[in-house]
């Protein structure tokens, strides 16, 4: 299941300019990330919210897996 899109999700064009500067992608040592851009929009959610990880909402992922 694909996640609704969120007013407040980062743009295609910002996540281009943030994507090659973080950990986690292919191509660098390390583990992969399945996700970074889910991964920024929850902290960016938990940041505007303010609320603890365990509130993150389920669309985002298992918050403990995040």
């Amino acid at each position: 299941m694909i996640p609704a899109h969120r007013r407040h999700d980062i743009s295609d064009g910002l996540w281009e300019i943030l994507k090659p500067h973080l950990p986690g992608r292919e191509g660098v040592r390390g583990v992969t990330a399945k996700d970074n851009r889910l991964f920024i929009n929850a902290v960016f959610w938990i940041m505007r919210t303010g609320a603890p990880w365990r509130d993150l909402p389920p669309d985002f992922g298992d918050w403990k897996n995040t």
